[in-house]
């Protein structure tokens, strides 16, 4: 077998691609099998993180520098928050008061660009086999693993398979038991539009809130060249309960809503509205078992309140190549041994993961939500506690606690 068969990893999304790059760093060849060929596009809202920062540092801090320098990409210093009453509550991130360089603690990028920033990365490595648009089109247990019969008529005999192949994974739901529920299930929709009025300054994302779709919300990001993403994102159980068209309630918002459609008057839509699926991480999940790992949305990471999945997914691709070094330093690909993956993956991300379920289930309750912003405008001490909630889970932790807002009210 060529040693670069013995791991493979199922889709190069950012996920994918940092797996075999952590791989990689570690001196462990791989073969990675896309359905694609890049540049490629892929639905989303387009911003990248702190956390995507975070991982990307970890590899490489360089990399981080180049991503900086290209012009297909703008930094984003923070967030603005538009409560159900809209009012507005601009946050800056934390990282911008105490960064005497100014490094930007976000990116926004179009994911065809990103994505294949990337990808030229895992081309340019030869520890890492790429083969492109290809895919899987039977997958069997074998003593020592796995046997993958390919598209392209090909047989691969990997000991370990990285799933890593996106929300709607095969190899997830057949091996993985991984299932469409839609309670801990997001259904959106993403345009790209030029022209949207009144752009934070400073590239805020723009997270609203409006009643029309809670417990989601309607984003507008900006991107480079004054174009904008715009979308919304609703809990799929949400939207059968109520017999939603998501795309006709989105494009009623944007011409007819007070706040909106003085800002897309003169908007032009540029590539129009696509949809796609968020598995939420609102719920503990195996994602791990005999000769395999679960990453990314193909393992249910994505954050149940900001929607968030590229982190998340960089987070479990280098944990994955980690659980990896040790699975084949002591040639064990158990259930049992892999299962220290689900033990890192989870010890980073649960607590943050579950404190986002409370959050959105709190979005049932929009008065909780105005009385924060409200009082955050007025409240210099609790504006800057909000900001740094982003980074320190304890903090934000505290809008759980019901003695927060009577605090807020009586305080």
């Amino acid at each position: 077998m060529n040693s670069s068969e013995e791991i493979l990893i199922l889709g190069a999304g950012p996920g994918g691609c940092m797996t075999a790059l952590f791989l990689a760093q570690l001196q462990i060849p791989c073969t990675i099998i896309e359905k694609s060929q890049f540049p490629r596009d892929k639905i989303c809202g387009d911003a990248l993180s702190g956390k995507v920062v975070e991982v990307l540092k970890k590899y490489d801090p360089e990399i981080v520098q180049q991503f900086a320098e290209k012009d297909f990409q703008i930094g984003s210093w923070g967030v603005n928050f538009v409560a159900p009453n809209l009012k507005s509550l601009r946050v800056p991130f934390k990282s911008q008061k105490n960064n005497s360089q100014k490094t930007v603690p976000g990116f926004l990028s179009k994911r065809i660009d990103f994505d294949y920033f990337l990808f030229r990365e895992i081309q340019n490595n030869s520890l890492i086999n790429i083969i492109e648009n290809t895919s899987y089109e039977k997958v069997q247990r074998t003593n020592n693993g796995w046997e993958i019969h390919l598209n392209n008529g090909k047989t691969l005999n990997p000991q370990l398979i990285i799933a890593a192949d996106g929300a709607y994974s095969r190899f997830a739901k057949e091996f993985g038991n991984i299932k469409m529920e839609p309670e801990h299930y997001c259904a959106g929709i993403r345009t790209y539009y030029e022209g949207v009025k009144d752009l934070d300054s400073e590239n805020f994302i723009e997270l609203i809130f409006l009643k029309e779709f809670l417990p989601g919300y309607l984003w507008i990001f900006p991107l480079p060249n004054g174009q904008a993403n715009v979308g919304v994102g609703m809990r799929s159980d949400v939207i059968k309960k109520k017999k939603i068209d998501l795309k006709k309630a989105m494009n009623q918002c944007i011409h007819e809503h007070p706040f909106l459609k003085e800002r897309f008057k003169e908007a032009k839509i540029i590539d129009g509205m696509k949809g796609f699926g968020l598995p939420l991480g609102s719920k503990k999940r195996k994602i791990s078992g005999n000769h395999f790992l679960l990453i990314g949305d193909a393992a249910s990471l994505i954050d149940p309140f900001t929607g968030e999945g590229i982190g998340n997914a960089l987070m479990s691709g280098m944990f994955a190549a980690h659980t990896a070094q040790l699975a084949i330093q002591n040639q064990n690909f158990s259930a049992q041994f892999l299962n220290q993956y689900d033990d890192k993956v989870y010890k980073r991300l649960w607590s943050e993961l579950r404190l986002s379920r409370v959050l959105q289930s709190l979005l049932k309750y929009p008065f909780l939500f105005n009385l924060v912003v409200n009082k955050a405008n007025s409240n210099s001490t609790l504006k800057h506690a909000i900001s740094c909630m982003f980074e320190d889970l304890e903090l934000r932790n505290q809008l759980k606690n019901p003695m927060f807002y009577f605090k807020l009210i009586f305080g």
